[in-house]
């Protein structure tokens, strides 16, 4: 079987990688977790997370339904490092929504004709409008880490950027849209092991990316983009929760409950939500680099 990019994941982790991300993969066995700042070492068991998961969809059902009833609207964004989670954990909020008035919006690169225009003009027409919820795939963030990265915008324009984003974000809030930021944190080793099983897995390789590879030297550069890009625009209208994204379950978990807490619906269970879990989900102090 050939492998994407000539198995350059491959010959990263075995030729490139830090010593101790490599032998943490190796000595790893299934459903251990990699990161030791970690506050668990082992994944959510299953029957755990599939008790929790049926809970949480039920009340999803009902806020989508007081959603439509009501008019809000409701802007979820997700950022992360590549393979941090962010598709898996959007696929776990839609499953048993009504996907009429619950959309992602995964935009691709920008077009000559969107590069000419305002940054966040591209974005605007893809608002969550009465009743319903938009998550955004990546988002205007882009220009913030990944661009700041591969020295795809200029720092003239990163900085034009910061200077708009928080009056950007103010003003959805204060129209009334219920805005709410996540960043998937994936440690380095789980990044990599990740990256690994898509590269081995015929089904999955359609997610890498040249990007992806190339990211992979490139993380100290990442982590000093996020960190600027925490400190700037992580603001009482607009904050950043993070989510500890290493266990996949627990992720989901913390993330659908997170977003089901901002909202007042009718005939909420507070006993089904379950207790939010501060080590997994929380502001940027939790974040790790």
């Amino acid at each position: 079987m050939s492998l994407p990019f000539d198995g350059a994941i491959s010959s990263y982790f075995n030729e490139t990688a830090p010593a101790d991300v490599r032998n943490a993969i190796r000595r790893a066995e299934k459903g251990d977790v990699l990161d030791p700042s970690y506050p668990y070492s082992e994944r959510l068991p299953r029957k755990a997370y599939d008790q929790d998961m049926d809970r949480l969809q039920i009340e999803l059902v009902k806020a989508q339904a007081w959603i439509k009833e009501t008019g809000a609207r409701l802007a979820l964004v997700f950022e992360g490092r590549d393979a941090a989670g962010k598709g898996g954990t959007i696929k776990r909020f839609r499953e048993n929504l009504n996907p009429r008035g619950a959309r992602v919006v995964a935009l691709p690169k920008p077009n000559d004709t969107e590069q000419s225009q305002w940054y966040f003009q591209r974005y605007i027409d893809h608002l969550p409008a009465a009743g319903e919820l938009v998550f955004f795939d990546r988002s205007w963030y882009n220009r913030g880490v990944v661009e700041k990265v591969f020295d795809f915008c200029t720092d003239e324009q990163r900085e034009h950027f910061f200077a708009q984003a928080p009056d950007f974000e103010r003003m959805l809030v204060d129209d009334g849209v219920i805005l709410v930021k996540f960043w998937l944190n994936v440690g380095r080793a789980e990044q990599l092991r990740r990256f690994l099983k898509r590269e081995q897995s015929p089904l999955k390789q359609w997610k890498l990316s040249w990007i992806d590879v190339e990211g992979l030297n490139r993380w100290d550069a990442y982590s000093a983009a996020i960190g600027e890009t925490f400190q700037r625009t992580h603001t009482e209208a607009a904050p950043w929760t993070i989510i500890r994204s290493d266990d996949k379950r627990r992720a989901r978990l913390e993330a659908i409950r997170h977003v089901l807490s901002r909202l007042d619906y009718p005939g909420k269970n507070t006993r089904a939500l379950g207790t939010p879990d501060a080590q997994v989900c929380g502001g940027p102090g939790i974040w790790n680099a």
